[in-house]
């Protein structure tokens, strides 16, 4: 089916007492058993229900139609993407182990890398996602390859086809983090040969800015045989390989981030990001267009230092992106204000679109990255991620592109331009 279709068709139950059209919130703690053998079975396989932290029908229900979507071969939703990510690196490193990664990224990833693997014995090494370099920083310690589909807020677009083929060559996974990707309506890294693809389901997926959700995915590899933690036994003496198949990633995320972590997707988002992605498509093709829209626009203002954003040809990322995205260019675009952080304050200070640290809402957001998303970053790292004091994020919504331009209008107005680049 098309992307359109599974987002409204796929992960709906087979079989319901009620004949229900949609999905069912199951609000239970605990499963009950028919006897001593049905619960040893479902403990032993993670087939089955038996406790909320580990498996929830609502839940299985948005995870089939992620991974419908996404191409993969299966789901596993946790709390929020930070905890996608935390669990999905977390299954594919032990201490000592090493990753190598995009300096680029989001400013929670980034901590996530460095203070809380780092505590681990994990060590990161922060590279540009050019093969190239990538290809110079890997080392036999290495277990792990990652990288945004876009960065975020660079908006670097990685070779991904290049990356998948230079790790599966050297036996690493490659994980990217396609949130902005929308869930398969804008990127689907997993048909490029990416291994493992994570999100942050709050952006896109939701659409509404009220819920947080994660996800992590996979496709079917042998990579994984080359790594102990799926091909040695476990507590139980059995080895995952044997016992999941291709899933053995999967279930290790499952046990890490669910059932000992405890990263715990609630059944009542799960029922929202369920509906949510039925209407994904039609809102990021009017995003998409709203923000090509804009980001013309804001070309031709004088306030205006720069523009990124991957639908101008004049892009350092639109020849990857013609490639790479489909149904438009993304949402997120971001400018550079004459004046630096006074001019970002002034533009702000008079803008009536809201100010939020979010993306992929119905409505537009716009943020000071270098004071928020990525302020707990030393400045060295955050110069080297993209972000300068005079930069906004905007993540395009709904509305209409006129009002949209009207509103970034009386905040250009309010900046003092002297005529010089800051």
């Amino acid at each position: 089916m098309d992307f359109s279709s599974l987002a409204v068709l796929s992960g709906l139950p087979e079989q319901d007492p009620y004949h229900a059209v949609g999905v069912p919130i199951y609000a239970t703690a605990a499963y009950g058993f028919t006897d001593l053998e049905d619960g040893a079975h479902k403990f032993a396989t993670n087939q089955g229900y038996t406790y909320t932290r580990i498996q929830n029908p609502t839940v299985a229900a948005l995870e089939a139609r992620l991974a419908a979507l996404e191409g993969a071969i299966g789901a596993v939703c946790l709390a929020s993407g930070q905890a996608a990510s935390f669990a999905a690196l977390l299954a594919l490193v032990r201490s000592g182990d090493e990753i190598v990664a995009s300096p680029g990224l989001f400013g929670g990833t980034v901590g996530l890398l460095n203070q809380v693997l780092g505590l681990m014995g994990v060590r990161v090494h922060f590279v540009e996602p050019e093969v190239e370099t990538v290809q110079t920083a890997l080392n036999k310690k290495t277990r792990a390859v990652f990288v945004e589909v876009l960065g975020n807020p660079s908006l670097k677009l990685p070779d991904l086809q290049g990356l998948a083929q230079l790790c599966e060559e050297r036996r690493v996974a490659l994980v990217v983090d396609n949130t902005f990707g929308a869930v398969g309506a804008l990127a689907r890294p997993l048909e490029y040969g990416a291994h493992v693809v994570v999100h942050s389901l709050t952006k896109w997926a939701s659409g509404h800015g009220s819920i947080l959700g994660g996800a992590v995915l996979s496709r079917e590899t042998p990579l994984w045989q080359h790594y102990p933690q799926f091909t040695n036994p476990d507590a139980q003496g059995k080895i995952p390989l044997e016992q999941f198949g291709a899933r053995c990633f999967l279930e290790r995320v499952r046990q890490l981030g669910l059932s000992l972590g405890g990263m715990v997707l609630s059944p009542f988002n799960a029922y929202l990001l369920f509906q949510g992605l039925e209407t994904l498509e039609l809102r990021i093709e009017r995003a998409c267009q709203n923000a090509l829209t804009l980001a013309r626009w804001l070309q031709s203002q004088p306030q205006v230092a720069w523009v990124r954003y991957p639908g101008l040809p004049s892009d350092p990322a639109h020849p990857r992106a013609a490639r790479y995205l489909r149904n438009g260019f993304g949402s997120i675009l971001t400018v550079g204000i004459r004046g630096g952080m006074e001019g970002a304050s002034r533009f702000l200070a008079h803008l009536r679109i809201i100010q939020a640290p979010n993306v992929g809402d119905a409505r537009t957001l716009a943020v000071h990255p270098w004071t928020t998303t990525h302020a707990r970053i030393p400045e060295p790292a955050r110069r080297a991620a993209g972000v300068g004091p005079e930069m906004i994020r905007l993540s395009v919504g709904l509305e209409s592109p006129h009002d949209l331009q009207q509103m970034l209008a009386e905040g250009l107005r309010a900046v003092e331009w002297v005529g010089h680049e800051d």
